[in-house]
């Protein structure tokens, strides 16, 4: 018998007519996809197109059916120094807040990257305000900046670096200073996290290597963590940018965006607009300002993160 005839014929299936076990895998990965994107378009997509509808409408307790205004609500936005003022407390807060959690994430991940006896334990420590609700430690921080019995003013008055209480949340400055401590103190952990995750990469013996050349630590720092840190440090930047800018909860139960809109951000502004004023049409306006402020840090993040797909 030949070779040629000898040769076994083995059924081909019809998966592997139709493009193999690729395709077949394929298919699944989208049927396993379907529930997400299903969520997706009803909890994001279709409330973010109507409200997108409504900033281009008057719809208020006055006009209970919305009608078409054009760009009635933005003119109106642009004449509004509430709004103004909003978005300038709305970039303070992110600056003060992101500048101050990266620095303080970064020291206290050079110093969990430490060898020290109960380092385990401090590092699991130190991720506990990360898993707290978030409006749990405002209130907690209420009590600590209450002006009558919070911890801060014994604490001071103990020290004797203040002659009488200090009506903390009282005052621009002191509501101010309190909303970002709360949300230094939250995010610190997260922030640690990544920064910790990026110096396990850092090669000891060229830090060894730099000591024993007489550098000190500043030039460590800025000679070789920095550098070895920089694309963690920019995820770390627009991820903290972009969570500051949606940040509503710790400030509503902390100060609820006063005092005389001391706090109000761009979140605290939309809410009141849509739920106090029930002026929907402007509350969607301002969301949309909202979302163009968020944008430009989305982007880069998803710049940085397709890098390289």
């Amino acid at each position: 018998m030949s070779a040629s005839t000898a040769q076994t014929t083995f059924p081909v299936s019809a998966l592997a007519r139709r493009g193999g076990l690729k395709a077949g895998e394929r298919r699944i990965g989208w049927l396993f996809l379907l529930p997400a994107v299903a969520a997706f378009v009803l909890v994001i997509a279709v409330p973010f197109l109507r409200a997108l509808g409504y900033a281009f409408t008057r719809y208020d307790l006055q006009t209970p059916e919305p009608v078409f205004i054009g760009l009635g609500n933005f003119r109106a936005l642009a004449a509004s120094p509430e709004v103004l003022g909003s978005f300038v407390t709305t970039l303070l807060y992110v600056v003060l807040a992101t500048g101050f959690t990266v620095i303080l994430g970064l020291a206290w991940a050079i110093v969990l990257n430490q060898t020290f006896r109960g380092r385990a334990a401090l590092r699991a420590m130190s991720l506990l305000p990360w898993v707290l609700p978030s409006t749990v430690c405002a209130f907690v921080w209420g009590w600590i900046f209450n002006s009558r019995f919070g911890l801060l003013n014994a604490v001071l008055l103990d020290l004797g670096l203040i002659p009488f209480p200090t009506a903390w949340l009282s005052t621009t400055s002191g509501a101010m200073s309190a909303i970002v401590v709360t949300k230094v103190w939250l995010s610190i952990p997260l922030y640690m996290s990544f920064f910790l995750a990026g110096l396990q990469g850092l090669d000891r013996e060229q830090i060894d290597a730099a000591r024993v050349d007489g550098a000190g630590n500043l030039a460590i720092l800025r000679d070789h963590v920095l550098p070895h840190l920089r694309p963690v440090l920019l995820v770390v930047v627009v991820l903290g940018v972009i969570g500051n800018l949606q940040q509503f909860d710790t400030i509503f139960a902390l100060t609820g965006g006063g005092p005389v809109r001391a706090t109000t951000v761009l979140s605290i502004e939309v809410y009141r607009r849509a739920f106090d004023q029930w002026d929907v049409g402007m509350a969607a306006a301002i969301g949309l300002l909202w979302v163009a402020t968020i944008l430009p840090a989305a982007y880069l993040y998803l710049r940085h993160l397709l890098k390289g797909v």
